[in-house]
């Protein structure tokens, strides 16, 4: 069997599975709190060598195939001023609360917040952002502007609307990305609270993709699809070459 053939075919598809988080990136990198998405390259062993029949090369060891892990990078974002009382951003660890269409919850960075015709502060998407009592947050008709302190505390003038639920994970990589730059917690994955949130009203974080890295991911990913075709082809052509000359 043609090990090499196989190896080139196996990287064809790493690097497509490399080529869809790049995608992935460029695509949401406007989205406020988007994470990330990253590949890992290793290798797994796969079949046998054969031995150099006459003693030179390869001394017969494990066929080396390449494999790829999908992950992210929880690195954080830009944060920028809008002076948008709804704009909220975490400076340091953790993750707003919101409640999902089916009750349950999902954490994000995205914190660029709406009011919807219940005057319930919910994302971008229509999710209630949850208190530390996990309730939504409903904002007052005659209440004044909203404002919200450093630790999360929300209030309207003088009528206090709780606060802010920010939690945080003791490993954010078992956290399963959702839709919209969200995650949720996988099982036996809690939430704990952060005692002493840092929250910017005024503020929002932006993706933490770099959209020149991208570029560069994908110009190396060109390159390396073309050279494997490239080998597939002259592999290729060896074997019809000896199957002819066989007969």
């Amino acid at each position: 069997m043609n090990i090499g053939l196989y190896q080139s075919a196996a990287s064809l598809t790493a690097l497509e599975r490399w080529q869809g988080a790049v995608a992935q990136n460029m695509t949401s990198g406007q989205v406020p709190g988007y994470r990330k998405r990253t590949v890992e390259f290793s290798s797994i062993e796969l079949g046998q060598l054969q031995t150099d029949p006459k003693g030179k090369g390869t001394d017969g060891g494990a066929a080396l195939f390449p494999t790829t892990t999908m992950g992210v990078s929880f690195h954080p974002g830009e944060t920028t001023p809008t002076r948008r009382e709804l704009d909220v951003a975490i400076d340091g660890d953790g993750f707003f609360e919101v409640q999902r269409p089916d009750g349950s919850h999902a954490y994000t960075r995205a914190g660029q917040f709406q009011v919807n015709a219940e005057r319930t502060i919910v994302t971008h998407d229509g999710m209630p952002v949850l208190t530390e009592a996990g309730t939504p947050i409903v904002l007052q008709p005659e209440g004044g502007p909203l404002a919200i302190s450093t630790d999360g505390a929300l209030s309207q003038g003088d009528t206090q609307l709780g606060r802010i639920n920010v939690v945080r994970f003791a490993d954010n990589s078992k956290l399963i990305p959702t839709d919209s730059g969200m995650f949720a917690a996988g099982d036996g994955v809690d939430p704990m609270k952060v005692e002493r949130p840092s929250v910017l009203q005024g503020y929002i974080e932006a993706s933490n993709v770099t959209p020149l890295h991208e570029m560069i991911s994908l110009v190396q990913i060109a390159r390396a699809y073309e050279a494997n075709q490239k080998i597939i082809t002259s592999r290729d052509q060896n074997l019809q070459k000896a199957l002819e000359a066989l007969g």
